[in-house]
């Protein structure tokens, strides 16, 4: 069973759901006080939010496809750390650390194979 994995997975999209939704809530203040409207900020949140919930679909994978799943954690990792930076922080880290588990650690059957 993989469930710290899916445990790490789970919580570091949550949080990545709230740090996306607050780059929302910065992007659009920013919108609102630029004179053009618009703001970069608005789409990056976007991109975070669509990377936390890759995190919770990885983090789900991981149970029954553990190296795929981490694979998607790892991307979902560092696609939101480069798209909301700080805001996204503490989610990479869990979700990092649930993607290379899911990648590198073995199972009780591989290991007795071994």
């Amino acid at each position: 069973m993989r469930t710290t994995e899916f445990v790490l997975g789970l919580i570091g999209g949550i949080f990545g759901f709230f740090g996306a939704m607050f780059a929302l809530f910065v992007g659009g203040i920013d919108a609102a006080f630029s004179e053009t409207g618009t703001s970069e900020v608005t789409g990056l949140g976007w991109a975070a939010f669509l990377f936390s919930a890759l995190a919770i679909v990885g983090s789900v994978v991981v149970k029954s496809k553990a190296k795929f799943g981490g694979i998607l954690l790892l991307i979902s990792a560092i696609g939101g750390l480069i798209s909301i930076s700080m805001f996204y922080l503490i989610s990479a880290i869990l979700i990092g650390i649930a993607g290379f588990m899911g990648v590198f650690k073995k199972d009780k059957e591989q290991k007795a194979a071994a």
